[in-house]
Parts: C-alpha cells; sequence; structure tokens
C-alpha cells in the first residue's frame, strides 16, 4: 500500500517534468505566436478604425435628423396662418431632412456590422 510519502514523491516529479517541458518552446512556436499577435493588432485598429467611422457618422445623421424633424414641426405649426406656403415648404424640407438623417443613421450600423466579421485563414 502506498504511503503518503510516495504520493508526495509521485507528484513532485511530475510537477518538475511539467515545468522541464513546458519551458522547451520551439523556435516555430514563439515565430507562429509573433505572427499571431500582430494580425490580431491589425484586426483590433481595423475595429476601432470602423468604430470611429460609425459614430462620426451616427452624430451627423443624429443632427441632420433632429434639424429636419424640427423644421418639420415648424412648418407645421406655420400652416392655416399668413405664412401658409412658407409652411409648406418647411414640411417638405424637413421631411426631406428628416429622412436623410434617419438613412445616415441606419447606414452608420454597416461600420459596426465590418467589426464583428471574423477574418480566418484555416
Amino acid at each position: 500500500m502506498p504511503t503518503m510519502l510516495t504520493y508526495f514523491a509521485l507528484f513532485i516529479f511530475c510537477l518538475a517534468g511539467n515545468c522541464l517541458l513546458a519551458q522547451q518552446t520551439p523556435p516555430s512556436d514563439i515565430e507562429e505566436l509573433k505572427k499571431e499577435i500582430l494580425q490580431l493588432n491589425t484586426q483590433v485598429d481595423q475595429i476601432q478604425f470602423n468604430l470611429g467611422q460609425s459614430q462620426n457618422k451616427f452624430k451627423r445623421g443624429i443632427a441632420v435628423a433632429t434639424i429636419g424633424y424640427s423644421v418639420t414641426i415648424t412648418g407645421g405649426l406655420m400652416l392655416g396662418r399668413k405664412n401658409d406656403n412658407l409652411g409648406k415648404a418647411l414640411l417638405v424640407t424637413g421631411g426631406a431632412l428628416g429622412v436623410t438623417g434617419t438613412f445616415m443613421l441606419v447606414d452608420s450600423f454597416k461600420y459596426l456590422g465590418r467589426a464583428g466579421k471574423k477574418i480566418r485563414k484555416e
């Protein structure tokens, strides 16, 4: 029947063997690891670029849509008064600006889709 000392000696032997094996990393694995790290850095840079593009387009879309819908509301308030023709023009102009801004908002999400794509060579 093995004693506690035998189990301890076996544990130490296995631990020492694993440490020795872990220190013997072939150079090709190190080069492969460096290559993967460079690929990850490139991917992270591309993701950050796409997120920056998305943020800029999103902000512009919000601004244009807000201005457009504000102009639409102003035009609607002017209907039935002295400046009825101006109100109609503001309704059309504001609607067009609002739709354009909304399109810009939706279009900004294409950059987020690009950021989420995985590029793998297997």
